[in-house]
């Protein structure tokens, strides 16, 4: 197996990326190569300076990089040698069987659409992240921005492409899927959540228990949420608030521990032909380190055959 990480990709890097390749290596096999692309040199020198043997990695030289601010067509258009781009021309030919960075989002999910492509019968890739509970456990959220427009129709494949990402790499066993809504009743919501409802019901591949209101989206009542790429953005970026408020005020809560981003690495782009993993622009190397397991539990897991065999 080898993974593929993205060193120039974050508000951090070089620095923090590279760092957190060498803090993922203990948690890889002696077949499990982490390949690094960007600066070789930059890496070299890092390595260096951290007494580390570059001999633990394999490296892709490229010269230029995707900034944050950039469009992200135009970027992957206009710059083949970014890190970006030749991460995923290496995924694309089966040179790597992950491929993660925590660099523009926006690119990166280009990339993949444009690259390796959707699976098919998926309407619409969707990007999950974890929603912590009050009970200990890890809800999964989806989608969380790539789809901030939705028709109802995508939204009974959300509900599949969580449960199957909940099931086979957090080994929740039948995972309920919620709908998060404005009421617990089946006739709330806006025109798109009512008509969203009924296509979750009636889908026999989720376990779909109905509405979930905001104010009980972590206290377990489901494990895979749903909703609209907007809802599930603005959701997420007021659970990551809630752990810099803890922080902030010095209030030591293990429920608030769970918020930490750095814990679960990435959000992986579910729904495309291979493993890809999108990190925080803020990645730490600790965000980093587990950004690259989760890359690895994703491929252990053949998450992406097991997709594809749901849509056929």
């Amino acid at each position: 197996m080898k993974i593929g990480l993205d060193i120039m990709g974050g508000d951090f890097a070089p620095q923090a990326t590279v760092l957190g390749a060498i803090a993922a290596l203990q948690s890889l096999a002696a077949d499990q190569k982490l390949v690094l692309i960007g600066d070789k040199d930059v890496a070299l020198a890092i390595l260096k300076e951290n007494n580390c043997d570059p001999d633990n990695f394999e490296y892709v030289h490229t010269t230029e990089v995707i900034g944050m601010g950039e469009h992200p067509a135009r970027a992957i258009v206009q710059k083949p040698d970014s890190s970006i781009s030749v991460g995923f021309k290496l995924l694309k030919e089966g040179e790597i069987q992950a491929f993660s960075s925590a660099g523009n989002s926006g690119a990166m999910l280009v990339g993949a659409v444009l690259s390796i492509k959707t699976i098919e019968g998926v309407l619409r890739p969707a990007i999950t992240s974890i929603l912590p509970q009050t009970t200990g456990a890890l809800g999964v959220l989806v989608d969380v921005g790539a789809n901030a427009d939705c028709k109802p129709e995508y939204f009974p494949q959300f509900g599949i492409l969580g449960s199957l990402f909940a099931q086979h790499v957090y080994n929740i066993d039948k995972p309920r899927v919620g709908l998060i809504n404005i009421g617990e009743e089946e006739g709330k919501g806006n025109a798109l959540y009512q008509a969203a409802y009924p296509l979750l019901k009636a889908n026999e591949l989720i376990n779909f228990v109905g509405n979930i209101e905001g104010r009980n989206a972590c206290e377990g009542d489901a494990d895979v949420f749903v909703c609209d790429g907007f809802t599930g953005n603005v959701i997420l970026k007021l659970a990551e608030s809630f752990y810099d408020i803890a922080v902030k005020r010095n209030i030591k809560d293990s429920f608030f521990d769970m918020f930490n981003y750095e814990q679960y690495g990435g959000s992986p782009i579910l729904g495309v032909n291979a493993p890809v993993l999108v990190g925080h622009g803020i990645s730490t190397p600790e965000a980093i380190k587990n950004m690259v397991i989760l890359s690895k539990n994703m491929v252990e897991s053949s998450l992406t055959e097991k997709i594809k065999l749901a849509f056929q």
